[in-house]
């Protein structure tokens, strides 16, 4: 692993690592830290006190944020009929279904979300060892098998996250870009904050909420105080 570099010590010194911060607080540390020539992406990190290998213990959804999230989405939709016409209504980058499976069988995979209705997922599951390592295969939890998939890509393309806890417990979200205003990006880090409270598996025992963590893509982690967001 390689040494810090100056921009990296610059922003060590804007906090102290030990302590953690109101969110409020911790967004405007983020802010104020050297940045790069590039956008980065801000991030929230959580542990969670779950054992993902239970069934009833499983956190995953997804959910639109406010402010999106500053990226371009790329969306695919698997459906013909009437609801392929409506997907391509509402911004759909790629509508298809036989020929479009086939594209992506062959290695394609230039798009962020894949959206499918009911009636084509017999189909789409065949893909599930391309799809699935790249975290692209639909799902109803994350409203991405849907049989309104207008909507479905109306919200994908406003900034809709996926969250899921990891095999560790950890759950890693996007909440948007360092350009964005302060109350942005706090507003959509407090969502999530809710979303993955309001989320807790009765079946969870102890502290459930044991850590939270904001960073942008080429920042130290800024630690959030989870006992104040009722962790």
């Amino acid at each position: 692993m390689g040494r810090p570099g100056k921009r990296y010590k610059a922003q060590q010194e804007l906090f102290d690592r030990a302590s953690f911060y109101e969110l409020s607080d911790a967004v405007d540390i983020l802010q104020k830290m050297p940045r790069t020539k590039f956008d980065e992406t801000v991030d929230v990190v959580f542990r969670l006190g779950i054992d993902p290998r239970q069934s009833d213990q499983t956190i995953r959804g997804a959910v639109a944020l406010p402010h999106g999230t500053g990226k371009e989405v790329r969306v695919v939709v698997i459906a013909d009929g009437p609801a392929a016409d409506l997907a391509r209504e509402a911004g759909a980058d790629e509508v298809g279904f036989e020929e479009l499976l086939e594209r992506i069988k062959g290695g394609w995979l230039d798009f962020d979300v894949m959206i499918a209705t009911p009636e084509a997922m017999q189909k789409v599951r065949t893909l599930g060892r391309v799809l699935g390592p790249r975290g692209l295969m639909p799902n109803p939890k994350t409203g991405t098998v849907s049989d309104a998939p207008g909507d479905a890509v109306k919200e994908a393309k406003a900034g809709r996250v996926e969250y899921r806890a990891d095999k560790s417990g950890i759950v890693h979200v996007p909440v948007g870009k360092m350009s964005f205003e302060r109350q942005a990006l706090i507003e959509n880090a407090e969502l999530i904050i809710g979303v993955l409270q309001r989320a807790r598996p009765p079946s969870t025992k102890g502290v459930y909420m044991l850590s939270c963590t904001i960073s942008s893509t080429m920042s130290p982690g800024v630690r959030i105080d989870a006992h104040a967001l009722g962790g």
